[in-house]
């Protein structure tokens, strides 16, 4: 079957409208998605017709709160083919939910001279929590270096656990440059020797099925916007037995049994990790957006990226000093690129007045673009709403870039 954009992007109201005169072209999508009419009409109903707080009321609002919340829950662990809806911890995105094991799992397991695994292409995400628990804790950051193309070196990942390495964590697709790393071998490397390993998969979850069970993990990290939902939500999917070791991350309402002043009973999981009146309408979008992007077919729409992703490469190579950044022989759908002489931002600013939106600047992962020797660049990132003409319009932006500041 076809893939039919147009019919995709029927389903996307913000797309159909003027930025400076010209027609919008949306390239930033690493950044946040739009949200298609499913999503939208979805948390519009939850707030017309069934608006109340869940888990606790047994009038028929909650009720219905609570089981379209539920719902979204339960379209997550479908979506991730985790074995348990329980395993499904509802956070504000993927931000929360590392801050979260970094600060429960690795404050019971990580001490003084411990170390934690990194790569150097992570998002800030995943690298200030970690710094976080080794300056509270006394341990230790080790980083696996990434070479010229944004390709992991996992030879010296493996060389980097160690009798002291109690936690790994690893980035699944990169913002930054697109790469998309082993995580099945990273994996098996780590848990030879009995180490558990985090991904954060805020970029890979819109970009096709994420198995957790397939991939081995232990943990893994999402953040609803940029998979087509609403802002302020996401998930932490971990293992049964590790989450319900876990110490809460935040104490409060609903997270609990019992309370008096001298002893607090917690709830089993996840509701021990979900203190507080939760964004209800943001787990209801977000089962929405994962329910519509499933019948959409993840496969089709990575198909569908890969075709721009390629198209967009050959075109940008063709342009006198361009250079794109991350040339990883397995990316997803982020395009990176600097233009020789002209700042990032420069380059971002004339692409708006040409109606072309794309992000500018270290996309929260300074240390991989040292690495590249670099301090910022221009990133287009595209969608299943995006089209050859939005990557034409791309290249015609780049072209005027170079025409007005030479």
């Amino acid at each position: 079957m076809s893939f039919d954009v147009q019919a995709v992007r029927a389903q996307f109201p913000i797309l159909d409208q003027e930025v400076w005169g010209r027609s919008l072209v949306y390239l930033d999508n690493a950044a946040t998605t739009h949200k298609p009419l499913a999503v939208l009409e979805a948390v519009d109903a939850y707030y017309r017709h069934d608006n109340s707080n869940v888990h606790r009321g047994v009038h028929a609002l909650s009720q219905r709160a609570t089981e379209a919340y539920e719902a979204g829950r339960d379209a997550v662990r479908a979506y991730l083919n985790a074995p348990a809806s329980r395993e499904i911890v509802f956070t504000r995105g993927t931000t929360e939910a590392i801050n979260l094991v970094a600060s429960s799992w690795g404050g019971d397991h990580v001490g003084p001279d411990d170390e934690i695994l990194l790569t150097a292409m992570e998002h800030h995400s995943n690298i200030v929590p970690w710094q976080l628990l080794a300056g509270r804790t006394g341990a230790r950051l080790r980083v696996a270096r990434v070479d010229e193309r944004g390709v992991l070196d996992l030879d010296h990942w493996a060389s980097l656990v160690g009798p002291r390495t109690r936690i790994a964590a690893a980035v699944h697709v990169s913002n930054a440059l697109g790469t998309v790393n082993p995580i099945r071998e990273m994996v098996r490397i780590a848990h030879d020797r009995g180490v558990p390993v985090l991904v954060d998969g805020a970029q890979a979850v819109p970009h096709g099925l994420v198995d957790v069970q397939d991939l081995g993990c232990d943990f893994y990290a999402l953040s609803g916007h940029k998979a087509y939902g609403p802002t302020g939500i996401g998930a932490l999917w971990g293992r049964h037995e590790l989450l319900d070791a876990m110490k809460p991350y935040q104490g409060g309402g609903e997270m609990i049994l019992s309370v008096t002043f001298e002893e607090t009973v917690y709830a089993r999981v996840p509701t021990r990790f979900e203190a507080g009146t939760p964004h209800i309408a943001g787990g209801v979008g977000l089962g929405a957006a994962l329910r519509w992007l499933s019948a959409l077919g993840p496969d089709r729409v990575a198909a569908h990226e890969a075709d721009l992703l390629a198209y967009a490469t050959r075109q940008l190579q063709g342009i006198d000093r361009v250079r794109i950044v991350g040339e990883a022989p397995h990316k997803a759908a982020v395009l990176s690129f600097v233009i020789d002489g002209i700042h990032p931002h420069d380059v971002g600013t004339i692409l708006d007045r040409e109606g072309v939106a794309v992000r500018t600047g270290h996309h929260c992962a300074q240390p991989v673009l040292e690495c590249m020797g670099l301090n910022a660049t221009t990133r287009a990132s595209f969608a299943a709403y995006n089209t050859r003409d939005d990557v034409d319009r791309l290249v015609a932006g780049i072209h005027r870039v170079i025409e007005v500041l030479g």
